[in-house]
């Protein structure tokens, strides 16, 4: 009917513009003003997918055929990840517990609608990536962001949950290596909170899409083959709560082909979640999604694959050199790093000092210098006027002329 108005739920009108995508749309602006904008603003590897996957794509493109497949995912696919557990981490995960879903940010989607219910509050970091809270808000949870310390990586405490759990807390969500600061949780603090979630009778969700991009660089990694020694090629500071076995019951894991694999527009990620919640998380796909894409999921067989993996490794060696000149031309600039990444290929820098706030900041930059970042005020609430997120996951020669540029828009603030 002509004239008529709709009226919009609150949680549409509610949620918060994604500043890391809008920033992204003003380099765009600029771009097709042809000014030459360095985009250090999305958390997109430029590397993209390995190409024993790109070629398995293709052949699966000589058939027309693309059925639905489980809405669990292909069993073979699920096979394959359990598998990649067992053989890079060293921990033994049935294939009945992995859900393969449309990205992580499908992964996220089953967990929210399978544990919150509208009114319950679940537990999560400040700063931390601003999409997981708004899963968790669509499905009528109540956030509550609880301020972290830089002396804790930017993590949550055992302490810090326990101090913020209320009577009507349903669970916690944690990323580690967590966006946008990189850091990693100590190991036994997240088994305590895990152990207190579960004693609580909560939930643990687990974000770890950036497990296997560790930035060090002392990984004992021989990439022909994972399958011959368990752990290969692990950081042991970054390991996966699926390793304590007490856990299992409550714990939810979250992954993604996005990052280590460099497959962000394909759109595939997945789960493991306890086995009790398989049968639900699989009514709640089927009438949600019906199933993943057919397609990506056929290729991605090919991501565990010896050459495949080799590749991804080169790539995260390549992530470790683009970090160290990043944090290297950030001192030199006198801009502070309060935690040093430990994984992923984020920069969450300090800026404070500059006497302008973090949008002050990433707007200047951008208007002037045509360099792309995102604000703090995008991963929380806390002191996020005084941060500001560089992306180094693209090539060297961009990044050398982005900091060049953000020298200079720094020494211009004197």
């Amino acid at each position: 009917m002509k004239g008529l108005i709709l009226k919009f739920t609150s949680r549409a009108t509610a949620i918060s513009p994604f500043l890391a995508m809008a920033y992204g749309e003003k380099a765009t602006v600029l771009e097709q003003q042809g000014k030459d904008v360095i985009r250090l603003n999305l958390g997109e590897p430029d590397f993209g997918a390995p190409a024993t996957v790109l070629a398995a794509m293709k052949e699966s493109l000589s058939s027309p055929d693309f059925p639905y497949t489980s809405a669990l995912g292909m069993p073979e696919l699920r096979e394959a990840i359990a598998c990649f557990y067992e053989d890079k981490h060293g921990v033994a995960v049935s294939p009945s517990r992995v859900v393969v879903t449309a990205g992580a940010s499908g992964a996220l989607l089953l967990a929210s609608a399978a544990l919150v219910e509208p009114g319950d509050n679940v537990i999560l970091g400040d700063p931390s990536y601003p999409c997981n809270r708004r899963f968790l808000n669509a499905f009528g949870a109540e956030v509550t962001l609880v301020p972290t310390r830089s002396e804790d990586n930017f993590q949550l405490t055992v302490t810090s949950v326990a101090d913020n759990w209320k009577h009507n807390t349903k669970g916690v969500l944690i990323a580690t290596p967590a966006n946008p600061t990189g850091t990693v949780i100590d190991a036994e603090e997240l088994t305590k909170i895990g152990e207190y979630c579960k004693s609580k009778g909560g939930f643990l969700i687990v974000d770890e899409i950036y497990l296997d991009l560790s930035l060090s660089a002392d990984l004992d990694v021989r990439n022909d083959t994972f399958a011959s020694q368990s752990t290969l090629g692990t950081d042991t500071k970054l390991q996966t709560v699926l390793a304590n076995a007490q856990l299992e019951e409550t714990v939810v894991v979250i992954n993604s082909f996005s990052k280590y694999f460099g497959m962000t527009g394909w759109r595939l990620g997945w789960c493991v979640v306890p086995e009790a919640m398989t049968t639900i998380v699989e009514k709640l796909a089927q009438n949600l999604f019906i199933c993943p894409s057919t397609l990506s999921q056929k290729a991605a067989l090919a991501c565990f694959t010896p050459e495949a993996l080799a590749q991804c490794e080169q790539n995260r060696n390549t992530l470790i050199e683009r970090a160290t000149l990043v944090f290297d031309a950030l001192q030199n600039m006198g801009l502070s790093l309060d935690a040093k990444p430990d994984g992923a290929f984020y920069a969450y820098i300090n800026i404070k000092h500059t006497g302008i706030s973090a949008i002050e900041f990433c707007d200047a930059l951008l208007s002037q210098y045509y360099v792309a970042l995102t604000p703090g005020n995008d991963f929380g609430e806390h002191n996020a006027d005084q941060y500001v997120r560089l992306s180094f996951a693209t090539s060297i020669e961009r990044l050398n002329e982005g900091l060049s540029r953000l020298a200079k828009f720094v020494e211009s603030l004197g």
